[in-house]
């Protein structure tokens, strides 16, 4: 008598998936019905794809919820919280938009206030949901969004920190629900500041994002937002940034960097809850973010976090502004959530060189605090090499682009299966080689040096500055050997005023002080001359961090002259190769990016011959190339011994956001400003407390 058959497995329960909608959270828009782009359809756009595909019905659908002001404040400043919740009412109706102008990228109306506290509510109540088991994951569809709000600052279009708000609360006000331990992951293409150092020294928080960088000048345009800066005290480790050097990244790239960065160290970690900043700006089409990512892709990226924290994930919406394709995206991530399995077809998984580099960057930085980010990496990969300036700085939202969402956004959003046969797509990025002697980049350039560059080259504008605006591929690397028989004096007011320090960006290294080593010039000749001027424009300190430096401000001047005030300037005689070299280095665009390990520079000047003439009439131009980087502005301070005095320093625009608030004043660090004072000590200019009184009276001193 044969034995009965095993009675069948009870089939698995079906994944209880939260979604938070609510209309009023769409009562936040700008005052007059100005267009911008997060508006109010962004929510609306989401949920009629939800409802559409199916997607909504099957998920437990739960209304918003207003947080209590004990919870916000466990990251906001009271004032804030005050303001914010007041600025809807009536007693701001004739200052409202001049409170806004206040802020960096922020506006105000009569539904910002309820829209704000929904959201921060919102976002709680899905994670004590999520936390408690009564829901497996939970996507929460809030705005304003809350990654850029900082302790007692809105900027960048988020007015509460949604998420360290509900981290917040998961570990000090729920420890009944036993999360001691907290992933967030933030793939906003933007950095998440306000997120970064609220949890920067608490050890219960691993912050993870990745996001453009651009060397600094991608919004919101913060040293804080280098791979460098990795937590402070009993967090140190537990903040990782991978900033990305340009646009276009997409699919291969965010992959890369979630299995040779994240997924190691969250499986060390072992979170209690994953917490994802969810931001949909970085996605194929998007009109601020200028990257590639496929719905597909964000799918892949969402099902490699399920392995951990028993799946308790909770998304929360932030950023994302092409209504296409943030509908697409989100609906292809609830799928996921909901169990639906998808097809990841990626014939051609090839991240960028650059990529490579940033990679292996942070997982130096992380390997002391992480011993599993050291181990060898594979090798035999392809890459792609960097796009072009013109691809990067091209509009993401351009006629191509557009056609290609058109084209890709139908397909991939109806797709609901995640098989990747073979795991072909492991297999192929685990034989990526991150190390830097096994990066390559080609470049070509296609113009001689005698191509005419010269007037169309430069705009006069209405106020007498001159922009210029041609691109930096522009002209052929002959421009070296011509430029290296032109002499010209360089005007330092900031750290090169001490000669070692200066030398590094001549001849490569680092100085005492500084936590990142200069490439040097390709013309390591040391200056032929020394002296030291004073000249009549007003020294400050701005923006809040660097990584060279760390916390504090750094070396500005006043592009306006003032003479009533009086600034020392170091002048070294260098070649204009040797400045531009140097120009290339303070706005960050040398690489190192090789094959071999090579230093790769820019392949045309950004100061020319040409440009020498204009601005000897014109006193500055501003660099249309390079416009959002921090000295993008080159003066002309005068001639000494017939050779014109150059110097480079923020454009009048940086100045005016300074005044009003938008950029940081912040003081220099001591290493910093120990720096400046050495130069002028050993300069013969001051001694150690005049160079002293000097650097504070300039940091004290308001605009």
């Amino acid at each position: 008598m044969s034995a009965p058959a095993p009675a069948p497995a009870p089939p698995m329960a079906a994944p209880r998936v939260g979604l938070l909608y609510d209309d009023r959270m769409r009562a936040h828009a700008t005052p007059d019905g100005e267009e911008h782009p997060e508006n109010p359809e962004r929510l609306r756009a989401i949920w009629r794809k939800l409802n559409a595909e199916g997607v909504a019905p099957r998920c437990v659908a739960l209304k918003a919820k207003e947080a209590e002001d004990k919870y916000i404040a466990s990251v906001h400043s009271k004032s804030h919280i005050k303001l914010m919740k007041e600025i809807s009412s009536k007693k701001y109706d004739a200052t409202r938009n001049k409170i806004a102008r206040k802020f960096n990228s922020i506006y105000f109306n009569k539904g910002s206030s309820e829209s704000a506290v929904l959201a921060a509510g919102s976002v709680i109540e899905v994670a004590e949901k999520v936390a408690a088991g009564e829901l497996s994951s939970a996507i929460a569809l809030v705005r304003p969004p809350g990654h850029h709000a900082e302790h007692d600052e809105a900027m960048g279009f988020c007015l509460f920190n949604n998420v360290a708000v509900a981290a917040n609360y998961l570990l000090n006000e729920r420890p009944d629900l036993g999360i001691k331990k907290i992933l967030i992951v933030d793939w906003d293409v933007h950095h998440g500041n306000g997120t970064q150092k609220m949890f920067y020294n608490d050890p219960r928080v691993l912050f993870f994002s990745v996001h453009r960088f651009d060397y600094g000048s991608f919004y919101p345009a913060e040293g804080d937002a280098s791979h460098c800066f990795i937590g402070e005290e009993g967090g140190k480790g537990y903040n990782i940034n991978v900033p990305w050097e340009h646009g276009k990244c997409g699919d291969a790239d965010y992959i890369a960097a979630w299995d040779h960065v994240l997924l190691p160290v969250t499986k060390v970690f072992d979170p209690d809850i994953i917490l994802v900043s969810a931001g949909f700006d970085a996605a194929l089409g998007d009109p601020l973010g200028g990257c590639c990512i496929t719905p597909n892709g964000y799918a892949l990226l969402l099902t490699k976090l399920l392995g951990f924290a028993q799946g308790r994930i909770v998304m929360a919406l932030e950023g994302g502004y092409n209504l296409r394709s943030i509908a697409n995206s989100v609906c292809a991530c609830a799928k996921v959530l909901l169990g639906d399995k998808f097809t990841f077809n990626a014939p051609e998984m090839q991240p960028f060189e650059s990529t490579w580099s940033v990679i292996q960057a942070v997982r130096n930085e992380l390997k002391t605090c992480w011993p599993v980010l050291s181990s060898k990496l594979p090798e035999n990969v392809s890459l792609r090499i960097r796009p072009s300036p013109s691809e990067v700085n091209a509009s993401s939202d351009s006629e191509s682009d557009s056609e290609d969402v058109a084209e890709l956004l139908p397909t991939v959003a109806s797709v609901n299966v995640i098989e990747v046969a073979g795991d072909a797509i492991s297999e192929h990025l685990s034989k990526m080689k991150l190390d830097d002697d096994n990066l390559s980049v080609k470049t070509t350039s296609s113009c001689s040096a005698a191509e005419q560059h010269l007037v169309d080259s430069v705009k006069v504008q209405n106020n007498a500055s001159v922009v210029l605006t041609k691109k930096i591929s522009d002209l052929s690397l002959a421009w070296r050997s011509d430029l290296s028989r032109t002499d010209v004096w360089y005007a330092s007011f900031g750290s090169n005023m001490w000669r070692p320090r200066f030398l590094c960006y001549v001849q490569g290294g680092k100085a005492e002080g500084m936590s990142i080593a200069c490439y040097g010039s390709r013309d390591t000749s040391s200056p032929k001359g020394t002296m030291w001027k004073t000249v009549p424009h007003r020294l400050l300190f701005g923006r809040s961090s660097t990584p060279c430096w760390g916390t504090g401000g750094v070396a500005f001047l006043n592009p306006e002259i003032n003479y009533n005030e009086k600034s020392y300037v170091c002048m070294y005689k260098i070649t204009l190769e040797q400045f531009n070299d140097i120009l290339f280095q303070e706005n960050r665009l040398v690489l190192k990016d090789g094959k071999d390990g090579n230093v790769v520079y820019p392949d045309s000047p950004l100061i020319g011959s040409s440009e020498i003439k204009f601005i000897s009439t014109n006193k500055a131009i501003h660099l249309e190339p390079i416009k959002d980087s921090w000295y993008s502005n080159v003066l002309y301070l005068g001639n000494e011994g017939e050779l014109p005095i150059l110097t480079m320093t923020c454009p009048a625009s940086d100045i005016e956001r300074f005044k009003s608030g938008e950029l940081p004043l912040a003081p220099p660090s001591e290493t910093y400003a120990a720096t400046l004072i050495r130069g002028l000590v050993e300069g013969k200019q001051l001694d150690a407390d005049g160079a002293a009184n000097y650097i504070n009276a300039c940091a004290a001193k308001g605009l």
